[in-house]
């Protein structure tokens, strides 16, 4: 980070995806080009779209619309099920392939990356010019379905606003000299960082534009933030540089909206099952003991879809990987749902567990004591876990898997985060 304001340069070239999944789907299905596309989750009326075409767009349906209302704005609308491996696999083509035309610096979500400016490719004329290059590599590597908005910037947060300001297939430069100009007229919740609840303090002291945002002292961006992140957004809205920070992994879990044939109990608890053997396969790849489990359940009124509740609980444990322990605590945690009397009134319509506690393998600590699952200190069960990895990975995901999830196996697939990309041999 440099806090001297004359040497701002252009350092980032900022590329979206646009219309991510529903532009991979019109890609891989040619009867879809050109139509209104709604993704969702699971095929079901009570689903909502995770993804809209630009084609849908233009009817006002967009991410969260549901897909009785996106019927109704658009009749002809193609509503089609996601398939989160193959936007995967679609989004580590795209970043090989953009790597060899500019440095990924990072990828901030599956459908955006940052790639990083150096040298004489800061000069703007040449920096437009890559932009271009990467343009013509993904339409004709990739298909002409794979649009991309590219955002040229001193840093990541100008760099994302300017891929905002174009879509789709657009191209934005913010140089150091048009700051604040190119931006100011934009609402303050444009910016990356910006969400609902900040808005609304920003809005309590006077702050509802970018320019105003510009305009605020550096003290009280501080006191409405809270502390050093109102200081960087002071920097940033400045074009002044900050490089990627390592996030450390805190917690680790699935969640999943339940199709209507397992909205019960039964169904409810078989996808949790499921969903546990995922994370904790995951959390043995990325080497990690987890010290507590939560679970978590949102329902709906049986009588009044509009009346909704939830209901979570939590429990905590020794440093474990164990999968079998895992279940044994998932089993507890599920009859306190069950006591609650939650579900007596209420349908299940999403289930959900977290993974907390992490501490990494290089810093566990086994029990003392006789804990009352198997320690993977042990090399045997160690060794267990392990095989049952490796022959999921090498046979198929549901190849050997803990009876209790039988009746859930290919119903709680693998779902994609916005700042998080799965992994597909642990979450397919």
């Amino acid at each position: 980070m440099t806090s001297n304001y004359s040497d701002i340069v252009l350092r980032t070239l900022f590329v979206d995806f646009n219309a991510y999944f529903a532009s991979v789907e019109q890609q891989l299905r040619p009867e879809l080009r050109g139509l209104p596309v709604g993704v969702v989750p699971v095929m079901a009326e009570t689903s909502s779209c995770i993804a809209a075409s630009y084609e849908a767009k233009r009817f006002g349906i967009k991410t969260g619309t549901g897909v009785r209302e996106a019927r109704r704005l658009c009749p002809g609308i193609a509503i089609v099920q996601a398939r989160p491996e193959l936007y995967v696999q679609m989004h580590e083509r795209a970043v090989a392939l953009i790597d060899t035309i500019a440095p990924v610096l990072q990828v901030v979500s599956i459908d955006e990356m940052e790639c990083e400016l150096t040298g004489r490719w800061r000069e703007q004329s040449r920096a437009v010019d890559l932009a271009h290059r990467i343009k013509r590599a993904v339409n004709a590597e990739l298909g002409a379905c794979m649009r991309v908005s590219v955002g040229i910037a001193p840093n990541t947060l100008l760099g994302k606003l300017a891929s905002d300001m174009q879509k789709p297939d657009g191209l934005t430069v913010i140089a150091p000299d048009q700051i604040p100009a190119a931006f100011a007229h934009l609402s303050v919740s444009a910016i990356n960082g910006v969400g609902p609840r900040m808005a609304r303090r920003l809005s309590a002291v006077g702050i509802d534009t970018a320019q105003a945002l510009f305009d605020a002292p550096r003290s009280l961006l501080h006191t409405v933030w809270g502390g050093v992140a109102g200081d960087e957004m002071y920097d940033k809205i400045r074009g002044v540089y900050y490089a990627p920070r390592m996030v450390d992994t805190k917690s680790l879990g699935h969640s999943h909206v339940l199709p209507p044939d397992l909205r019960n109990a039964d169904g409810a608890y078989s996808v949790l099952t499921r969903l546990t053997q995922k994370a904790a396969m995951r959390l043995r790849k990325q080497g990690f003991f987890a010290t507590s489990m939560s679970v978590h359940v949102r329902c709906i009124k049986r009588t009044n879809e509009e009346i909704r509740t939830g209901y979570g609980t939590d429990a905590r444990f020794w440093q474990t990987q164990d999968t079998a322990f895992f279940l044994h605590t998932l089993a507890s945690l599920w009859e306190q749902v069950m006591q609650s009397a939650v579900l007596l009134h209420h349908k299940p319509l999403s289930v959900g567990m977290v993974f907390a506690g992490l501490v990494p393998a290089a810093n566990h600590t086994p029990s003392l004591f006789d804990a009352p699952q198997k320690n993977v200190r042990d090399p045997k069960h160690a060794e267990l876990l392990q095989t049952l990895d490796r022959v999921n990975k090498q046979y198929g995901k549901n190849t050997l898997y803990y009876a209790a999830s039988h009746g859930a196996l290919d119903r709680a697939p693998m779902r994609i985060a916005f700042t998080r990309i799965p992994d597909v041999e642990t979450e397919g």
